[in-house]
């Protein structure tokens, strides 16, 4: 039986430090993985993970469980990110973005049905490691860790309208790079099936 995050909170709480490492397990591959993507730099990504786990733990006893803990530490994670970046005063260039419609949208979202889970997700993490660094994130929670709207707004402390358009506007630009990745024939094929 897999034993719920805030079992191992109470642990933690209580004094016994081992119980940490559980909670490390479960989450040091996604916070990684969302410090890369907004820092775009292994070494800055894996201190930046460090420093958000020490944070979590430091913290641990301010969480109330009023959000769900994964929520909760990839908020920590996004706002060291940010608070690193501040600091190194990264300017990570934009992508152009091309006026893509909804249909657009719809029709890569169908050429991704067309390949291999496997080949999806990797065509996706590798077109999404080329984007600035906050629509990497929420791409990354919104593909990868598929949270809700909601939850996505209490993690970058935003609303959910507002996300909802930043989403919009990071697709697009992960549309306009996987366009020049994808296989045009695939594309091709779903853009004459809608007409």
């Amino acid at each position: 039986m897999t034993r719920t995050d805030q079992y191992y909170i109470n642990l933690i709480i209580k004094g016994n430090t081992n119980a940490f490492a559980v909670l490390l397990e479960r989450y040091k591959g996604l916070v990684f993985t969302l410090t890369i993507r907004m820092l775009k730099n292994r070494e800055e990504a894996e201190e930046v993970s460090q420093d958000t786990f020490i944070k979590v733990y430091k913290s641990l006893n301010k969480f109330k469980g009023d959000s769900k803990f994964s929520t909760w530490i990839y908020r920590i994670a996004y706002n060291t990110c940010l608070d690193r970046l501040k600091k190194t005063k990264k300017h990570l260039n934009d992508v152009a973005i091309d006026e893509f419609t909804e249909s657009q949208l719809k029709t890569i979202d169908d050429a991704f049905d067309n390949l291999e889970k496997d080949e999806r997700t990797q065509a996706i993490q590798d077109c999404i490691d080329l984007l600035p660094s906050n629509d990497s994130f929420l791409l990354t929670l919104y593909y990868f860790e598929e949270q809700s709207l909601e939850e996505i707004a209490e993690i970058v402390k935003s609303t959910s309208n507002n996300v909802k358009v930043k989403l919009f506007r990071s697709r697009k630009k992960l549309a306009t790079i996987l366009r020049k990745r994808l296989e045009p024939e695939i594309i091709e094929y779903y853009e004459r099936e809608r007409k």
